[in-house]
């Protein structure tokens, strides 16, 4: 009987960088990866004491893991950050773009200041992150992988939350784009479309709302922030290296349940 040659720690030595990667489904990713052998660096702009929390747990499990604090609305952050990880461990191999806000706005109700606050942090980081990554993937000369983290939203309407659909759409397009523009370097990009996922963001919700949702979801549960950097280190192996251009969407089933939400 032949033995399986699916490697136990798939990202050995591979260099992950996740922006918004101190809380929710960033830290899932951080933390996953770093499980799985790579070196992490994790972006912030806020709450410096969880940045160091995740370094210390992962550096206590044998991993590797910085911290540097990043804007990622702002292009010359999003070098800075590149810069830090290349400086910390020569390369890049992974970028993913993580970070997002979300104003719960309707056209009717959407201000200029929210709508491109939302623009910048959720699309342009996403768009100069790739472009960023990708430069230096391409002096490295060996290929690599861009995660965009998307969501369900990014084909699925939300109309109480108008701007963050438009940004998530854009994502989508980001992936899709630049996907072909960037396969005969041998970067791939992938999207990742998470559904209903137990992070800080909901952490308000009443009972009762958390229960109507998970009626909604095929698989009746609401996934975790563990799921999704299950799902992100699967995109970045070479388990998934005929993957790109393309969003794996991580929803439970939602998306398909007629009448769902």
């Amino acid at each position: 009987m032949s033995q399986s040659t699916t490697p136990t720690r798939p990202l050995e030595g591979k260099v992950v960088v996740v922006t918004g990667g101190n809380s929710g489904i960033g830290e899932g990713i951080v933390r996953e990866a770093a499980a799985q052998g790579a070196k992490v660096v994790i972006d912030w702009v806020s709450n410096e004491e969880a940045t160091d929390r995740i370094v210390a747990d992962v550096t206590a499990a044998g991993g590797q893991a910085i911290g540097f604090r990043a804007d990622v609305s702002k292009v010359a952050e999003l070098q800075a950050l590149a810069d830090a990880a290349v400086e910390a461990y020569g390369r890049i191999d992974v970028w993913v773009s993580n970070a997002g806000v979300e104003f719960h706005q309707t056209l009717e109700t959407l201000t200029e200041d929210r709508y491109d606050l939302l623009m910048d942090i959720n699309l342009k980081g996403a768009v100069f992150g790739a472009k960023v990554a990708a430069a230096q993937m391409e002096k490295q000369g060996d290929g690599g992988v861009i995660v965009n983290i998307t969501s369900t939203h990014e084909d699925w309407p939300m109309p109480s939350d108008l701007a963050y659909c438009i940004s998530k759409g854009g994502m989508r397009m980001l992936t899709r784009t630049a996907g072909v523009e960037l396969g005969a370097k041998g970067i791939r990009v992938v999207g990742v479309g998470p559904g209903a996922i137990d992070t800080p963001i909901n952490a308000d919700d009443d009972e009762s709302a958390k229960d109507a949702l998970r009626q909604a979801i095929p698989l009746g549960y609401i996934g975790s922030p563990l799921d999704m950097g299950k799902l992100v280190c699967f995109v970045a192996s070479d388990a998934a290296s005929y993957v790109t251009a393309t969003t794996i969407m991580a929803d439970g089933g939602l998306m398909q349940k007629p009448g769902a939400v």
